[in-house]
């Protein structure tokens, strides 16, 4: 008797793929991870300022933490983002980004930068050779995801693809 229209929002939400599962054990689904990324993303980019700027350390967490934010603010669809940012599912993303607000604030309070320029520590070398019933624990190689992530962020988009208000 009655209809209903919904809004083209309204539409998508209803059309959008739900993940069921993550597949890893203690990982729970998370329905509003976009939410939770833009926001731990935002504070990110907030604590981050308390390290010096010429930093390598906030460099980088700078560059990938304003392109997985962009990309969050960019795509609705988990899928997009997991397929976009390329380093796992977006719960395994959150995690990621909690981890990283802990590592910032024991950086702060480490201060790895504040080392007087002459300051002089001993380097001892070892070249004995690692006995062969030792691992070597050497990582698998990364993902080719994490390579295009990588080249977009470090690649410099032509002036013709941007809007005429960023040249």
């Amino acid at each position: 008797m009655f209809r209903r229209i919904l809004t083209s929002a309204a539409a998508g939400v209803l059309r959008a793929k739900v993940k069921e599962t993550t597949g890893i054990v203690g990982l729970d689904v998370m329905p509003n991870a976009r939410e939770v990324l833009i926001s731990l993303y935002t504070k990110t980019l907030k604590e981050i300022q308390a390290v010096p700027e010429g930093e390598g350390y906030r460099k980088a967490v700078e560059t990938f933490t304003k392109h997985r934010l962009q990309v969050c603010q960019e795509e609705e669809d988990w899928e997009m983002i997991e397929k976009r940012i390329g380093c796992g599912q977006v719960e395994e993303l959150v995690e990621e980004a909690q981890d990283e607000l802990k590592l910032i604030a024991k950086m702060i309070e480490w201060d790895p930068w504040g080392v007087p320029e002459d300051y002089e520590c001993e380097v001892i070398e070892d070249d004995t050779p690692i006995p062969s019933h030792v691992p070597h624990h050497r990582p698998p190689p990364l993902p080719e995801e994490f390579y295009k992530t990588l080249e977009a962020l470090t690649t410099k988009p032509s002036t013709k693809d941007m809007p005429p208000s960023t040249q």
